[in-house]
């Protein structure tokens, strides 16, 4: 399984970040795990490869570049764009997003070719494939209601928190598993913001340690979702704080699993 975080922003030279604002993560260049930054950062083939689209939640970070998306490839899809996402988050969507106020309801648009967007609704603890990849969606303790997954490629799996804090669901799922090769998991805040963190319902890395003692496996731990303007002293903080190696995931490069 080869997984990519999209870029979304950029230094003074023009380049981009390590630090995000945004949130999209592809799974073998054809699935897009949230749309933050899909329309802006992504490539020529992976536009024309990206047509499911899988949705944590709702919030601005991890859906702004999804009606951007969809407008730039509207009059060349052949196939719908497919939102995979809670009926919840769908609603927002409708309501907020795609309501004709602030952006055109896509879902109600068609091509020459058939219908653009078409929605694919899940409910939190079931599972769907898309292609080869099956996904195990579990709720997961976020401000509002967010969804965490483990997808299987058929031969290793990954363990994907999304947006979360203190989650014994998560890690209730991912014990009970024996494929799992990585944990992407989230550390927004310093420790220093452990009262924002908690009123947001993010994660530091003294509550991302007591977390990690709930992970009964040997997998890999990635930490994901920093926020930007923390970025340095998160890292520092969970170098010194975590008795264990982890990887902070980076933009652009591609990780195997």
């Amino acid at each position: 399984m080869k997984l990519k975080l999209l870029p979304s922003t950029f230094n003074e030279n023009g380049g981009y970040s390590a630090g995000q604002h945004l949130t999209t993560f592809l799974i073998d260049g054809r699935v897009a795990l949230d749309a933050g930054s899909l329309a802006m950062a992504a490539s020529e083939n992976e536009r024309r490869s990206v047509r499911d689209i899988v949705l944590t939640h709702a919030h601005l970070d991890h859906i702004a570049g999804l009606p951007l998306f969809v407008d730039d490839l509207f009059a060349s899809l052949t196939e719908p764009i497919r939102v995979h996402a809670t009926r919840e988050v769908l609603e927002v969507l409708e309501r907020d997003v795609f309501n004709w106020s602030v952006y055109p309801r896509f879902s109600e648009l068609h091509n020459e070719n058939g219908p653009v967007l078409k929605y694919r609704p899940f409910t939190l603890g079931s599972e769907f494939s898309i292609g080869g990849l099956k996904f195990h969606s579990i709720p997961v303790d976020h401000k509002v209601p967010s969804s965490g997954f483990i997808i299987n490629d058929g031969k290793a799996a990954i363990a994907f928190s999304g947006d979360t804090s203190s989650s014994a669901a998560f890690w209730g799922k991912v014990n009970e598993r024996t494929d799992v090769k990585a944990v992407l998991i989230e550390c927004a805040f310093p420790d220093r913001l452990a009262e924002l963190a908690g009123a947001s319902h993010h994660l530091t890395p003294a509550t991302l340690k007591a977390e990690l003692e709930q992970l009964h496996l040997d997998a890999q731990v990635c930490v994901i979702n920093i926020k930007p303007m923390y970025r340095d002293e998160v890292i520092m903080e969970l170098r010194e704080t975590l008795d264990r190696v982890i990887t902070i995931i980076e933009p652009v490069r591609e990780y195997h699993f």
